[in-house]
């Protein structure tokens, strides 16, 4: 365990150092030859969340409206002026590639020498949903000629589209040659997801390649009929995809917690209104997860608009800020995530029988995952941190039934054209995502343009909408839908042509405006 700690450190030290000589993404800073498969495993992990619950929760936090810049600090002003710099994805590309993909590659090579079927499933699995988050973020990537070391340091990009049938068809072959002969390698707790629990990750699999098949809904690669073969094997996560193993000592924390609330002074994020008066005009008690009160007041979560940060004198401390504390986990896909893709599914390709059951199901795992894993201090009135769980589960499932019956707030309605029926499901996954998975709200709703963003005076925020940040550089409702490729590598690798704006589209970004 000693040993996965220091890996992770590392990891921190890789993305919040800045330092002159980053690596190429083909250069491996691990020396994968010195360690064990099941070391290179945990090290990719640490590397994979570091990300994800850091850099991509605060970013995916400003950009799904779950939180803006507080009137105390700047640090993120760019972030609501949707003004990202071609050097912002610097460090995230860096870890994401020299990192977490050349340890799952080093891992996947080294257990397929082994035999080693089971360790091939969890490895594969963690590679495509890393491989795919990239596609998400940057468009078309280096994918085929990736991770060929010095054999190749200007690998040319792959159509986003390739990537995803290409990771499809490797999450099959994993999972086929796991059946036909079922080895496990025994990772065991260095598979800090799923403790090496083969049964699991092909439950993952699933998940993560029926996410894949909703993404392209509004392509020509839409494939009803692999959707539908999924749904009837219905063999999805029944646990949440989360690493849990913090610890309450410094870098060994949740990654967001240790440098935007214990390194920088929590100063920065501060609840949106976008979605803190969601929660509150439909009085969903998620607002007590989502957010951290101000003063004493344990259900007091002041709010600003976004982008609105300059128009204020307050600190940070006078509003709601986001929930996170030294454990929370980071979560690669949680159970009310796959429910909700479930719904979909079954909107767009199955008539929408058993839709209601995945969006009911849904909302109440989001309460059951908040209820589990998120807690807050029991005494406002002085300075110790006693922790305890936001809301026990019976309270969750009270509150979440409350919402979903008849006559509540949630009531799925299963009248109207296909695009209504889906904009229930999405508003209550962008309702259910909030520090469990920032980025995922916002890339899902630049998927289906749900919740809306709209001019700002034109909002109904009781029913999911986003309005343009104050401090837009983009006209009109635009808001990012791409990252610019970081600066290291473009200058470096004359086959990676930058993009042109952040406007332009992730190649299944097709829906109609």
């Amino acid at each position: 365990m000693k040993n996965i700690f220091k890996i992770f450190l590392l990891s921190f030290a890789v993305v919040f150092t800045s330092c002159d000589d980053e690596l190429d993404i083909n250069t491996d800073p691990n020396s994968p030859a010195q360690i064990t498969k099941g070391l290179a495993l945990a090290s990719s992990e640490a590397s994979l969340v570091t990300i994800l619950g850091g850099e991509l929760t605060n970013l995916g936090g400003f950009w799904a409206q779950y939180h803006t810049q507080s009137p105390s600090a700047s640090q993120y002003e760019v972030f609501d002026q949707y003004n990202l710099t071609t050097s912002y994805a610097d460090r995230l590309w860096t870890e994401i590639y020299a990192g977490c993909l050349n340890d799952l590659e080093f891992t996947i090579t080294t257990a397929q020498e082994d035999g080693d079927t089971g360790t091939v499933v969890i490895a594969t699995c963690l590679k495509a949903y890393t491989f795919q988050l990239m596609v998400d973020l940057f468009g078309d990537i280096p994918y085929t000629e990736a991770l060929q070391g010095i054999e190749n340091i200007t690998p040319t990009v792959t159509p986003g589209e390739e990537v995803y049938a290409d990771l499809i068809a490797k999450l099959d072959e994993a999972v086929a040659a796991y059946e036909a002969n079922p080895v496990n390698g025994g990772v065991g707790s260095q598979d800090q997801i799923y403790g090496g629990n083969v049964a699991r990750w092909i439950e993952f699999s699933n998940t993560l390649k029926l996410k894949m098949y909703i993404r392209m809904a509004y392509t020509p690669m839409a494939n009803p009929s692999a959707v539908n073969a999924l749904l009837a094997e219905d063999n999805f996560i029944t646990v949440d995809a989360a690493f849990t193993n913090f610890d309450d000592t410094q870098n060994k924390r949740n990654p967001f917690y240790e440098v935007q609330i214990d390194r920088l002074g929590d100063v920065n994020n501060v609840a949106s209104n976008t979605l803190r008066d969601f929660y509150q005009d439909n009085g969903d008690i998620r607002i007590q997860a989502a957010y951290r009160p101000s003063g004493t007041n344990p259900l007091n979560f002041p709010s600003i608009s976004q982008g609105t940060g300059n128009d204020f004198n307050n600190t940070a401390a006078s509003y709601g800020r986001p929930n996170i504390w030294q454990q929370t986990p980071v979560f690669l896909i949680s159970l009310a995530e796959s429910n909700f893709l479930q719904a979909e599914a079954l909107i767009r390709y199955a008539g929408g029988a058993g839709a209601k059951e995945k969006y009911d199901n849904g909302v109440l795992q989001s309460f059951l995952t908040y209820s589990k894993y998120f807690e807050k201090d029991d005494d406002l009135t002085d300075t110790e941190e006693n922790l305890i769980p936001v809301f026990t589960a019976d309270e969750a499932t009270a509150a979440a039934t409350a919402l979903t019956d008849a006559g509540g707030a949630y009531e799925y309605n299963a009248t109207g054209d296909t695009e209504t029926l889906v904009r229930q499901v999405i508003i209550q996954k962008w309702a259910s995502l909030p520090y469990i998975n920032n980025i995922e709200a916002y890339i899902e709703a630049t998927r289906t343009k749900f919740p809306e963003v709209v001019p700002e005076g034109t909002e109904d925020y009781s029913q999911g909408n986003r309005i343009p940040s104050a401090i837009s550089t983009l006209p009109n409702v635009q808001i990012p839908s791409i990252l610019f490729y970081p600066d290291d590598e473009v200058n470096r690798n004359p086959n990676i042509t930058q993009h042109n704006s952040l406007t332009d589209n992730v190649w299944w970004d097709q829906k109609t405006e």
